[in-house]
C-alpha cells in the first residue's frame, strides 16, 4: 500500500530517505556482507557508525566540550530513575515541576529514591497551561530542578527555559532536535528516541561532565552515568540497529539545514492545524495559546459522538493515529521533524470537509 501520514505520538514516524537508505543497507552494510544488526559493537564498522552518530549529534545541537553525550536502553522512562541516583543522595531534595502526565510520572518515579518537592503543579488547571514561573517554589538546597519542555499527552510546551539555582534536568523526548536548543542552560537533558530521533528502546542522555561521577553508593553499574560515559555507551551491548537508525536520523537534518530549518518548518505546520482549529466553531484546543506545543496538538470534535466517524473516515483518507490519549479522549496530531508540510495540509482539508458535512 503507499505511504499514509502517520501522526502518532510515539513509536512516531520516520523520514522516508532514512527508512529507504536503511532499506538499501540492511542486508550489507557498506559492502561489509553483513547487516547493521549482524555487526559487533566492538567492531571498527559499528564503532564508525556509534562515533559519526554522536558527532552529527553535537554538530545539529551545538552540545560544548564540556558535555557528555550518552546513547543508552530503556527509553527516557528508565531516566526518571537513574537521574537520582546519579544526582542526588536518598536524603537530598529535587524540585519537580508537574506540568501533565509525563512530569508526574517522573515525580513519582523520584519520590521513590530521595525527597522530591512540587515546585509547581498545573493540575487545578488540569493541565492546560504552565504555572508562572514567579509562583514556584524551589527549594534553595535542591540536587536539581526538573521539568518536561514539551507533554506530549496534554500537549503543552514551555516556549522558554526556567531559570534554576539548581541544575537543570529536562524530558526532551518529544521537543528535541524540533529547533535550536542552548545545551549550557541545562545540567542534564533526555529523551528517548521514538519521537524525533528513531525506533523505540533508545535514549539520548546529554549530560554536564560536573554533574558524572556523583552516582550513590550501591548505583547498579549499567544506571551509573559516569560509567556510561567512560565506556563509550557499551557497558554492555548497544541497542545497535536504534544507534545507526538515530546516526542515519542526524545526517537526514543535516542535509536538511540543521535545526533552525526545522524550527522553520514545524513553526509553519503547527500555525496551520491550529488555525485550523481556531478559526472553527467545530473543533477546540484546550491548551492556553501561549503554551501551546507545536509538537503534539490535542483537539476535540463539538460532538463527542462524531470521533468514531472522524476516526474512520481519516483512516480512509491516509490519515493515521488521530485518536487521543485514553486520559484526554478526543484527538492528538502529533508533528514531528518527520512529517511534512503537505501531511499537515491534508489533514486541515480533511478537517474542513468533515466539518462541512457534520458541523
Amino acid at each position: 500500500m503507499d505511504r499514509v501520514y502517520n501522526f502518532s505520538a510515539g513509536p512516531a514516524a520516520i523520514p522516508l530517505p532514512v527508512l529507504e537508505r536503511a532499506r538499501d543497507e540492511l542486508v550489507d552494510w557498506r559492502g561489509c556482507g553483513m547487516s547493521v544488526m549482524e555487526l559487533s559493537h566492538r567492531g571498527k564498522e559499528f564503532m564508525s557508525i556509534a562515533e559519526r552518530a554522536e558527532a552529527d549529534l553535537r554538530r545539529l545541537l551545538d552540545i560544548p566540550n564540556g558535555y557528555r553525550v550518552l546513547f543508552l536502553q530503556g527509553g527516557a522512562t528508565a531516566q526518571f530513575g537513574n537521574i537520582p541516583f546519579n544526582l542526588a543522595r536518598a536524603e537530598d531534595k529535587a524540585d519537580y515541576v508537574v506540568t501533565g502526565s509525563w512530569s508526574k510520572k517522573a515525580l513519582a518515579e523520584g519520590r521513590r529514591f530521595l525527597n522530591a518537592q512540587v515546585a509547581a503543579d498545573s493540575a487545578p488547571n488540569r493541565h492546560t497551561e504552565i504555572p508562572d514561573p514567579a509562583t514556584w517554589e524551589l527549594s534553595p538546597d535542591a540536587a536539581y530542578l526538573h521539568y518536561c519542555p514539551n507533554e506530549t499527552i496534554g500537549g503543552v510546551e514551555f516556549h522558554f527555559v526556567p531559570e534554576s539555582p539548581a541544575p537543570l534536568v529536562a524530558d526532551m523526548s518529544s521537543t528535541i532536535l524540533s529547533r535550536p536548543l542552548d545545551v549550557e542552560r541545562f545540567g542534564l537533558i533526555y529523551a528517548g528516541a521514538q519521537k524525533n530521533i528513531g525506533p523505540a528502546g533508545l535514549a539520548i542522555v546529554i549530560a554536564r561532565e560536573e554533574l558524572l561521577g556523583r552516582a550513590r553508593e550501591g548505583t547498579p553499574v549499567m544506571m551509573d552515568y559516569a560509567q556510561q560515559a567512560e565506556a563509550g555507551s557499551m557497558l554492555n551491548t548497544p541497542p545497535t540497529w536504534g544507534w545507526y537508525i538515530a546516526g542515519l536520523v542526524f545526517e537526514w537534518l543535516l542535509e536538511q539545514g540543521g535545526l533552525a530549518a526545522m524550527e522553520a518548518r514545524n513553526r509553519r505546520k503547527a500555525e496551520t492545524l491550529y488555525a485550523a482549529i481556531d478559526g472553527s466553531g467545530f473543533y477546540a484546543n484546550p491548551v492556553a495559546p501561549h503554551c501551546r506545543s507545536w509538537m503534539n496538538i490535542p483537539f476535540t470534535l463539538a460532538d463527542p459522538a462524531l470521533d468514531g466517524p472522524f476516526l474512520e473516515q481519516a483512516r480512509a483518507a491516509g490519515l493515521l493515529t488521530l485518536k487521543g490519549h485514553r486520559s484526554v479522549g478526543g484527538m492528538r496530531a502529533s508533528l514531528y521533524n518527520a512529517m511534512p508540510q503537505e501531511g499537515v495540509d491534508a489533514l486541515v482539508a480533511f478537517m474542513q470537509e468533515f466539518e462541512r458535512r457534520h458541523g
